[in-house]
């Protein structure tokens, strides 16, 4: 499934509201962590077609990602994945954690 890049609450907001299970990422434009953990999301969301996948860059979109951090009571990280279920935060990972595997056995 193709990955979506957002960049406002609203638009954050839309998806949530909609009670679809989704996979969220934060990432960073200058982390090179962020960048290796981009490509297992990357990858993971290019074979799996049975969730939705978005992500923002933290440093484009820093009152969104505050906003997810703040709504949902979950701490900030970057690179960091999120899958939202019954409009909350069902998992998190964070760092040299997030992997395609790790994504697969989370998310599925």
């Amino acid at each position: 499934m193709a990955k979506t890049k957002i960049d406002t609450v609203e638009e954050f907001q839309q998806i949530a509201d909609s009670g679809e299970p989704f996979l969220f990422f934060k990432n960073s434009l200058t982390c090179p962590i962020a960048q290796a953990a981009y490509e297992q999301f990357e990858a993971f969301s290019e074979e799996n077609d049975s969730v939705n996948a978005y992500y923002l860059n933290v440093q484009e979109a820093r009152p969104l990602s505050n906003y997810i951090a703040e709504t949902y009571g979950v701490k900030h990280e970057s690179p960091q994945a999120l899958l939202f279920k019954d409009k909350q935060v069902a998992w998190n990972e964070s760092h040299w954690k997030i992997t395609k595997d790790s994504l697969t056995k989370n998310v599925l």
